[in-house]
Formats: C-alpha cells, sequence, structure tokens
C-alpha cells in the first residue's frame, strides 16, 4: 500500500475507534470481558501509546538519524500506569483525536528514499518506515477488532436465544 492508502486506513480506523467508543457508556467502555483482558479504553490508549512510541514515533527517530537504535516498550505495563480503565471516554478521545490527525498528516507526508529508511529494533531487527506503515495498519486493525469483540462480549449474555444464531 502506498503512504496515501495507510493513512486513509488510518484515518478511517481512528474514525470507527472514537465512533465507538463516543458510543458507549462509561460502564461498558471501562468493562473487561476478562480479568486479564483489556478493556475499550485500554485499546484506545494502547493506541496512543502504539501511536507515540511505535508507530510516528519510530518514523520520526528514523527520519531524524541515519539507521538509529529503536526503543522497545513493555505495553503491559504502560497500559497498566496509564490507568485508562478508570478514566471517562472523553478524556481518551481528546488525546486520540488530535493525535490520530497528526498521525495521518505524517503519512502522507512520507514518500520516496523517506519508506526505505530503516532503523534497528532490539527485538525485530532492522525495520524499514514502509514496514512500519503497514504494521500499524495492521496493528489497528487488530485492536479495532479487539474493541469490538468486548462490545459484542458485553451483549452475548442478554441475548437469550438468540445467541443460538451463532453457536458453532
Amino acid at each position: 500500500m502506498t503512504p496515501d492508502e495507510i493513512a486513509n486506513v488510518l484515518e478511517t480506523s481512528g474514525q470507527a475507534c472514537a465512533g465507538l467508543l463516543r458510543s458507549l457508556t462509561p460502564d461498558i467502555a471501562s468493562w473487561r470481558p476478562a480479568p486479564e483482558a483489556w478493556c475499550v479504553n485500554e485499546v484506545v490508549g494502547h493506541l496512543v501509546e502504539a501511536e507515540r512510541r511505535g508507530f510516528a514515533g519510530r518514523i520520526r527517530t528514523i527520519l531524524g538519524a541515519e539507521h538509529p537504535a529503536l526503543e522497545a516498550w513493555d505495553s503491559a505495563e504502560v497500559a497498566r500506569r496509564r490507568g485508562d480503565c478508570e478514566r471517562q471516554p472523553d478524556e481518551l478521545l481528546d488525546e486520540f483525536e488530535p493525535l490520530r490527525r497528526e498521525s495521518v498528516e505524517l503519512v502522507r507526508s512520507l514518500s520516496g528514499k523517506q519508506l526505505e529508511r530503516s532503523g534497528r529494533h532490539p527485538e525485530v531487527g532492522p525495520i524499514n518506515v514502509n514496514e512500519l506503515l503497514h504494521e500499524w495498519a495492521y496493528h489497528d486493525m487488530n485492536h479495532l477488532r479487539q474493541a469490538y469483540a468486548n462490545v459484542q462480549a458485553y451483549l452475548w449474555p442478554n441475548m437469550g436465544s438468540a445467541q443460538r444464531f451463532y453457536s458453532d
């Protein structure tokens, strides 16, 4: 995919994520389908951190230096420290939406040799901007699916006999 195509995907998935969060009450946004599973608020908080640290952040680092060392980060620990389940959805939207708009602009601005520039990740080794863009879109889809699955799990117990439409 081209940077414009990736930007379109990120813009659309960001809107979907924000729209879903906007549609939920704070109780549903902070509900966990299992004790160790992330609530929808935590999914959005993770997208914020992944954008800052893992995607837009790494792209900016790569564009600013020749073959820089990239930092790893513990996403589960960062999620615990953020405490997003206890936050209001509006707070997360105020953090996520401007960041996503800025990121989409960054992605749209990328071209040519910038896409080939690379850094070295301590876990996966060399990674270039083009690869990061594709991973970013994939990562977004994965967590958007997770957020929707949380809402499905929340709805499931109240479906009564209609659950039979979805088993097996």
